[in-house]
């Protein structure tokens, strides 16, 4: 392999010169996690695939090369139904002008009897890193995957670091503030699936664009996703919007819920009564009283919920899965 021909590629002021095929990408993204790139040119190679959308054959390719090298993960029997598969929730873009509600979606999700494996990195370089909830909720990152596995186990929620399941990967991710730039390895994270397959992954997607690749990446695959508009790039809608909700895997594409585009309160009713300050503590303290009935979950959040409960297995009928979380999760929920 070139870097230096495939480099002068992703630079091409040509867009359809600069994209890389899924065999050419798999091939760079592999020998830059298995270190086999210098500095200079992962550097490069970073900023290029950075500054633009990447196509869908070039995110699948990413994509194969980092789940290849990922470290895994077994399913655990639970009390939910035998056939239910554990969700796996990424963490990487934390939350700036809202509370980061991410860890209230794993919690329900664990009380509902489904297995939640969330990962991430650390520092929210700037913004509330659902690490950093979590901590304040009493919930500390794994150090080990045996640990991972006893959590997942005991709690039915753990928090694994990036830097337990994909070493190489979190090595480019660190290189975001070096860099200055959007990380194409931060894209590749959210699609992962340390169970190999077996788990329902929530993919949150920036915007409707990047939505429509991930689902076209993911469709007719032999695995499940819930693709949505993530809050900030959070992997749980926006609490006072509806969000379009889809489900993707082997079966090819089912949409659960329609967008709509219109603020909850536009449409008549309350809107949700969310945390008075974006910071962990006050975020943590919020999600403690939405657990314990004493404040109300926003809609979309449950409708999200509906949608792994679907998605996951736990029940094949999805009006079934919109009342037992209607009926299991306290009914102060906006509506």
């Amino acid at each position: 392999m070139l870097i230096a021909r495939l480099i002068r590629q992703l630079a091409s002021p040509c867009a359809n010169e600069r994209e890389l095929s899924e065999a050419q990408s798999c091939e760079l993204f592999s020998a830059l996690l298995d270190h086999g790139v210098a500095e200079l040119e992962t550097g490069a190679i970073l900023a290029a695939l950075g500054m633009r959308a990447l196509a869908a054959a070039e995110l699948a390719g990413l994509r194969r090369a980092a789940q290849a090298r990922l470290n895994r993960l077994h399913a655990l029997p639970g009390p939910a139904p035998a056939a239910t598969r554990p969700a796996v929730i990424p963490s990487y873009a934390g939350a700036l002008q809202q509370p980061n509600l991410m860890p209230l979606v794993a919690l329900l999700l664990a009380r509902l009897g489904i297995a939640v494996l969330v990962h991430g990195t650390l520092d929210g370089q700037g913004r509330v890193a659902s690490a950093t909830v979590f901590r304040e909720l009493g919930i500390l990152p794994c150090v080990s995957l045996s640990e991972a596995q006893e959590a997942l186990a005991e709690r039915r929620v753990a928090y694994v670091p990036t830097a337990l399941l994909a070493p190489g990967l979190m090595q480019l991710l660190s290189l975001r503030g070096r860099l200055g730039v959007p990380n194409c390895a931060q894209l590749i994270a959210t699609l992962l699936d340390p169970f190999d397959r077996a788990a329902l992954k929530l993919v949150p997607a920036s915007d409707a664009a990047q939505q429509e690749t991930f689902a076209a990446v993911l469709a007719g695959q032999d695995e499940r996703a819930l693709v949505f508009v993530g809050a900030e790039g959070e992997a749980y809608p926006d609490p006072t919007q509806r969000p379009a909700m889809e489900h993707v895997g082997e079966f090819g594409r089912e949409l659960l819920f329609d967008a709509d585009p219109a603020p909850i309160a536009a449409r008549g009713t309350h809107a949700p009564a969310l945390p008075e300050s974006a910071d962990a503590k006050s975020t943590a303290r919020w999600i403690g009283l939405a657990l314990a009935g004493q404040a109300a979950v926003p809609q979309p959040i449950l409708n999200l919920l509906a949608c792994c409960l679907y998605a996951a297995g736990y029940t094949n009928d999805f009006s079934k899965a919109k009342a037992i979380v209607a009926v299991r999760v306290h009914p102060r929920a906006v509506a």
